[in-house]
C-alpha cells in the first residue's frame, strides 16, 4: 500500500540523531525520497544507514544551516540529486544557555543560538522557498518548541529563537500560501534525552517530575508523526499553524 507521501522529495536538517532522524525514518515509512543534512558527518551517515536498513532511498549532504553558501549547496543538492524538493523538515538546532539567567547569558551564547536556531531556519527557508516557487508546490515544517510559545525561567535565549521561529513561520505562511506553498512549525515538549536532565538517562514510563500531565516526556516519534502529517496532503488546508506536541504541558 502507498503511503502518504509516496514519491515526494524531503529535506530533513539535523537529521543525523534525535528528531531528525526519526522524522527521516517516518517519510520513508511513508514513501517519500529523503536527504538528510547535518553538521555532523558520523551522525548524518549512520543515519543514512539506518534509512537504507528500512528500505528507503537517502542521500545524506554535511551541512552548517547557519552558513548561507552551505544552506544553499544543502537545498541544490536535494533538487540537483531528485529533481524536486517537497518538503522541507527545518529541524537543526541547538541546546544552549541553560540554566542561565538572562543577565548572566554570555553575548556568545546569545549569538550562538540565534545563529542556528533561528538564522539557520530562516537560511534554509530562503533557499528551499525559490525551489518550491518554481514547482508551484511545496510545505515547509519549521521544529520550534513550547519554549516557543511560553517563558521558561534560565532559557531566555533558546525562548528568544524559538519564539522568533513560530513569527517567521506564520509570516511566511501569509506569504506564500496563495502560490501552493504551506509554512507550519511544531512544538514539542521536553523530549525524552539526555540533555533534558543532564546525565541522568530518562526513559518515557518514568514520571518527569509534573512537568507534563500525561506523566511522561515527549518522544522523537511523537513528534515525527506530527511532522509526517504537516508534509501530507491530509494537511491540505493547514498553513501558519503551530502544532504543539507536549502532553499538555502548556495547557496548563
Amino acid at each position: 500500500m502507498a503511503g502518504n507521501l509516496e514519491g515526494r522529495v524531503a529535506l530533513v536538517t539535523g537529521g543525523g540523531a534525535g528528531i531528525g532522524r526519526a522524522v527521516a525514518l517516518a517519510l520513508i515509512r511513508e514513501g517519500a525520497l529523503v536527504a538528510l543534512a547535518d553538521v555532523n558527518r558520523k551522525a548524518g551517515e549512520r543515519a543514512l544507514s539506518m534509512v537504507k536498513s528500512a528500505g528507503g532511498d537517502g542521500v545524506f549532504i554535511e551541512a552548517d544551516v547557519s552558513d548561507a553558501a552551505e544552506a544553499k549547496k544543502m537545498v541544490r543538492t536535494t533538487a540537483n540529486t531528485y529533481g524536486r524538493l517537497d518538503c522541507a523538515v527545518n529541524n537543526a538546532g541547538i541546546f544552549r544557555g541553560i540554566n542561565s539567567p538572562t543577565h548572566k547569558c554570555t553575548e556568545k551564547t546569545w549569538d550562538e543560538v540565534m545563529r542556528v536556531n533561528l538564522k539557520g531556519v530562516w537560511l534554509c527557508m530562503k533557499y528551499e522557498l525559490p525551489q518550491m516557487l518554481k514547482q508551484g508546490y511545496g510545505a515547509i515544517v519549521n521544529m520550534s518548541s513550547i519554549a516557543g510559545l511560553v517563558g521558561l525561567e534560565e532559557m531566555s535565549a533558546y525562548a528568544a529563537s524559538k519564539h522568533g521561529i513560530v513569527g517567521l513561520t506564520k509570516s511566511a505562511a501569509l506569504e506564500y500560501a496563495g502560490q501552493n506553498i504551506r509554512v507550519n512549525a511544531v512544538c514539542p515538549g521536553s523530549v525524552n534525552r539526555p540533555t533534558v536532565r543532564g546525565d541522568k538517562v530518562w526513559t518515557t514510563e518514568k514520571p518527569d517530575d509534573g512537568l507534563h500531565p500525561m506523566g511522561r516526556f515527549c518522544t522523537s516519534e511523537a513528534v515525527a508523526e506530527a511532522v509526517v502529517w504537516l508534509c501530507s496532503d491530509t494537511a491540505s488546508f493547514v498553513t501558519g499553524h503551530t502544532l504543539v506536541v507536549d502532553g499538555g504541558r502548556t495547557a496548563q
